[in-house]
């Protein structure tokens, strides 16, 4: 039901603990790459709920895309889907990427690993990527702030309450694998400085809003470059539906206009 964009090439690819898909729409070239990590509360979705969205960012970016297939809750950990991701940036090394080329970007849950997967890679001093990309993401596990807010009450796709369930699944996951819990995992209480210029898009009305701009604030604070776009009434992950939202396709366009600046071509 969502296909890849007309003329987009994709391809299985095997990674170390889990499948991913190189997709490549008309028009990329290999100049820069994007590793992209998929949303659904790290429960759900996968490379056919993403393979359309992905294939546009493709095009736009003119770049090929990495998207990851990660372990998922609740058999594995939210680290077990990190580390999915280094595995599948070390694969782009090793096929002749510099990290300046390489962008890491994803949406909601795969926005928090688009954050976690370039702190990974400082605790495991490789380089980090240039740039990020994050699609209204989850950048705090701990639901309280986000249920604080108005916009709780608002948001048309996400309730308090699978955040909250989330943030259950998640905690006793961690417990099983002897992690400890939320502030260890969360990017947005991590050592920011450093970071990759970073895009964020979020739409006004949702209900990581909160989360979107605290990440922002925070990488700011921190002396790391970040762009917040916030759009006007879209619904989370608002991109996905650029099939019937013109808001959809301007900020995909975005995506690669951010994108095509920060890793341009030879």
């Amino acid at each position: 039901l969502l296909p890849a964009v007309d003329g987009t090439r994709c391809l299985p690819i095997a990674l170390d603990n889990c499948a991913g898909s190189w997709v490549e729409a008309p028009g990329a070239g290999d100049d820069r790459v994007v590793l992209y990590l998929h949303g659904g509360g790290f429960l759900c979705g996968g490379m056919r709920s993403h393979r359309r969205l992905v294939s546009r960012i493709s095009q736009q970016a003119q770049a090929p895309v990495l998207m990851v297939d990660y372990r998922m809750l609740p058999q594995f950990s939210i680290a077990d889907a990190v580390a999915d991701g280094v595995d599948a940036y070390r694969r782009l090394l090793d096929a002749g990427y510099r990290p300046e080329q390489i962008v890491v970007a994803g949406d909601s849950a795969g926005g928090y690993l688009s954050f976690a997967v370039p702190l990974a890679l400082r605790e495991l001093d490789l380089p980090a990527p240039g740039a990020i990309v994050a699609l209204s993401p989850l950048t705090e596990l701990d639901p309280a702030r986000k249920l604080g807010h108005t916009n709780a009450e608002r948001c048309a796709l996400l309730h308090g309450n699978a955040l909250s369930g989330l943030a259950g699944v998640s905690r006793r996951r961690d417990a099983r694998s002897g992690l400890d819990g939320f502030g260890r995992l969360c990017p947005v209480d991590a050592d920011l400085t450093d970071m990759p210029p970073t895009l964020i898009q979020v739409g006004s009305d949702e209900l990581l809003l909160v989360d979107a701009e605290l990440m922002a604030e925070r990488l700011t604070a921190a002396g790391s470059a970040c762009e917040l776009q916030v759009w006007d009434r879209q619904i989370h992950v608002f991109q996905a539906a650029a099939d019937v939202l013109p808001e959809s396709v301007r900020a995909i366009e975005e995506i690669g206009r951010f994108v095509r600046a920060i890793v341009p071509g030879a």
